[in-house]
């Protein structure tokens, strides 16, 4: 990082600022850390649109996909833990998942959207954990896995989420509060217990109006038929926005898009993998589970999004010849987004990990340039 630390922050505040003024933020926050410490926190505006309830520093928001990594960081943990190679076959420790063609779907494909497991055929709620689980034994791969990848939206966190239950015996969530969150003092929860409630800022779904991007992806999600409203409308439930402002929807242990929490949690647990795996003098993860992470597993054109995507281990990359870089210019920087504008990731080469969260989403799939100019300032 180039600048001081001082010129940094007075650069990043200033754009920052200008969310407010001339981008039509609500209410957001924004943390860098290097080499395992904080060197900016900043939040500004409000936690409701009537702007009643300014956003503070105890302020915690949904931060959708962006649970995703985490979800990821548990497993590969795990899979350390016991011993277990990202080569085995997913079937091996949940033999039920074998049934229509998916014996040899290994955890590597899984992790890296490449298992064809990305929307369901069965019509079962969200909310209903088993049903979920039953449905994806049930489904065959909509293309042969390994073969090309696209992004799982909503059946990814049930994936990962059976797969610690089946291996450790316990939910992915609580696999996270137990390893992570209350070891390094999080702010984050899988699953928002009734005490944190309160704090929780409101989100509000993106205004009309605006260019989706991208474009064709869009198009496509609001067209019956296409495999992206299929793939963003199973398992059903929850579609709306306002759904997750519920104290009973912010309470489901949901991996695949539940996930609430502060920037300067989100950017601390990505500071510890920016670290080498450690922190405060404790070792969290290993230098090989690290690799993993920074290691893309597939790359191209997403079947999905429709655009180039990477993944690693779990963890979004910038693809090679990406135009737009979100995880900034290390090609070993690795995080995961979340919709309408959240951010997270940590680049290792730099030791510098970054997050953002907001309540006014926008239309864009990945990181828009309200996360993305910080980011921009901070490798200037």
């Amino acid at each position: 990082m180039e600048p001081s630390v001082e010129q940094l922050r007075e650069r990043i505040s200033l754009l920052f600022q200008e969310n407010f003024a001339s981008l039509e933020e609500l209410g957001a926050a924004v943390s860098v850390w290097q080499n395992g410490k904080s060197v900016l926190e900043l939040h500004g505006g409000f936690r409701d649109a009537k702007r009643e309830m300014p956003w503070t520093a105890e302020t915690i928001v949904l931060f959708w996909s962006a649970t995703k990594g985490l979800g990821s960081a548990c497993v590969l943990h795990l899979l350390h833990e016991r011993g277990i190679e990202l080569t085995r076959r997913v079937a091996k420790f949940w033999p039920e998942f074998a049934q229509n063609g998916k014996s040899e779907i290994t955890i590597a494909q899984l992790l890296s959207h490449q298992a064809g497991l990305c929307a369901l055929d069965e019509i079962v709620d969200v909310t209903d954990h088993h049903a979920v689980i039953a449905a994806l034994e049930n489904q065959a791969p909509l293309w042969p896995p390994g073969t090309s990848h696209g992004y799982h939206a909503r059946t990814f966190g049930f994936l990962l989420d059976e797969l610690v239950r089946r291996i450790a015996g316990i939910t992915l969530s609580e696999y996270w509060r137990k390893r992570f969150a209350d070891p390094l003092e999080l702010d984050i929860w899988i699953g928002l217990p009734d005490s944190e409630q309160e704090r929780v800022a409101t989100i509000y779904p993106a205004k009309g109006g605006g260019a989706a991007t991208p474009a064709t992806f869009y198009r496509d999600l609001a067209t019956p038929g296409t495999l992206a409203r299929k793939v963003f409308t199973s398992p059903r439930g929850l579609h709306a926005v306002s759904d997750m402002n519920t104290k009973e929807n912010r309470a489901r242990p949901i991996v695949s898009f539940g996930g609430i929490g502060s920037a300067t949690s989100l950017a601390k647990f990505y500071a510890m993998l920016a670290n080498g795996g450690q922190l405060d003098g404790r070792r969290f993860f290993a230098a090989e589970t690290i690799a993993q992470m920074t290691t893309t597993l597939v790359s191209g054109l997403d079947r999905v999004f429709q655009i180039p995507t990477a993944f690693s281990a779990g963890f979004m990359k910038d693809p090679p010849d990406a135009t737009l870089r979100i995880f900034g210019p290390s090609s070993l920087a690795f995080g995961h987004p979340g919709a309408g504008g959240s951010h997270a990731f940590a680049d290792p080469g730099n030791g510098i990990s970054f997050a953002y969260v907001m309540n006014q989403m926008e239309q864009s799939l990945l990181p828009n340039e309200k996360s993305l100019r910080l980011v921009e300032a901070i490798y200037r």
